[in-house]
């Protein structure tokens, strides 16, 4: 009976000391606290939501569903936050544990916030997409990703303060080991530089077809800030670095107003000159009459004559332009344009010349010797054939 007494008394001992010196029934009920915050999260989220879901439909722009829409995560993460802290709150701590609590307290609290930042920054995207005449959506991409590296920085930065650590040492540090990584990585600066020039300057943007002489021809696709992922026509990817974009001469056919069409067709030395001018006067009537060119002069040249005489044809120079840039629809363009030409120039009577060569004979030779006349043969015998 008195191993039992004894038994007891140890069993309550160890209950009441627990875990560095904390009742272990003060730990069962601080679980169950933060459990309970825990469980009511979702509920707790969804009243506050909604309430906030009801206050922003009064309102005209669409700023402030966005802002809720992003702030969902944030305030998720509010009963995480309390219910640590009442948590801790109800253990009472003392000493190295109630600072350790109170700074993880403190830090979940700096993350909510911080968190909070940082999901805000995407309707501020929603915001600069207005801007598109002043900045380019790959603009905006780049603000937006510096924008969330800066709050990232600032919120480890802010945490390390809470825990006693020197972020200003630290900071410190990382200069002199940035001047030795600068000096590796030349290369990676060099590409930055570059991509913040060629937005800059608007070169080229999301989804144009471009092409880099000797290097890549294709769609881009984004504009990182070390490399260009641009897509061949064949659908696969190239990474190129921007260094390469900036030096290089970029050839950016999405920005094209017209596309041109550049045909010389020959025609036969038979022509006659009337029928020359008529086939120069019907494939000009086509052109200003046919609404898929361009006929006004300040936008786009056209130009059809009679340009030179060749070797084995009488050649005329076709220049104009279509309104379209589509690819698809200047072929189609171009067809319709290819088969009308040859309706004009068959109905003018006359026909599309290929190279000829003509031989000119000043005189024959001589008649070659009677058979009857060459020694040993007479007119009887016959000449056979090898």
């Amino acid at each position: 009976m008195q191993d039992l007494s004894q038994f007891w008394d140890i069993t309550v001992e160890v209950w009441s000391k627990g875990v560095f010196g904390i009742d272990i029934g003060q730990i069962l009920t601080a679980i169950v606290i933060f459990i309970g915050f825990m469980v009511i999260r979702g509920l707790f989220s969804r009243l506050v939501i909604n309430r906030l879901k009801a206050i922003a439909s009064r309102t005209k722009n669409s700023v402030d569903d966005k802002a809720l829409e992003a702030l969902e995560g944030p305030i998720r993460m509010i009963p995480v936050a309390l219910g640590v802290f009442l948590s801790l709150d109800y253990l009472n701590l003392d000493g190295e544990a109630a600072k350790l609590g109170s700074n993880f307290v403190r830090s979940l609290i700096a993350y909510t916030l911080f968190y909070a930042v940082y999901k805000l920054i995407d309707p501020l995207d929603f915001l600069l997409h207005r801007f598109t005449t002043v900045l380019t959506s790959i603009m905006v991409d780049w603000i937006i990703k510096a924008l969330k590296i800066i709050v990232v920085l600032l919120g480890i930065a802010s945490i390390l303060e809470l825990w006693g650590i020197n972020v200003g040492a630290i900071i410190a540090g990382l200069g002199l080991f940035g001047v030795a990584v600068a000096l590796g990585a030349q290369d990676l600066f060099k590409n930055l530089i570059a991509g913040i020039l060629i937005i800059a300057e608007k070169r080229f943007s999301r989804g144009d077809w471009v092409s880099i002489e000797g290097v890549v021809e294709g769609t881009v696709e984004d504009i990182g800030f070390r490399s260009t992922r641009i897509r061949r026509f064949d659908k696969a990817p190239v990474y190129v670095p921007n260094a390469k974009l900036a030096d290089n001469a970029v050839i950016n056919f999405s920005k094209m107003t017209n596309r041109r069409i550049y045909w010389k067709i020959g025609l036969e030395y038979d022509t006659t000159s009337v029928q020359l001018r008529q086939v120069v006067k019907e494939i000009k009537d086509h052109i200003r009459n046919n609404p898929d060119f361009e006929t006004d002069d300040t936008r786009a040249t056209t130009l059809v004559n009679v340009d030179s005489f060749n070797s084995s044809s009488i050649d005329i120079m076709i220049y104009c332009f279509t309104k379209t840039t589509n690819w698809g629809i200047w072929m189609n363009i171009k067809e319709d344009f290819a088969l009308t030409l040859k309706e004009i120039v068959e109905n003018n009577g006359t026909a599309f010349a290929f190279p000829t060569s003509t031989l000119h004979v000043a005189s024959l030779p001589e008649a070659p010797a009677q058979i009857g006349n060459l020694p040993g043969l007479t007119p009887e015998m016959p000449l056979n054939k090898t």
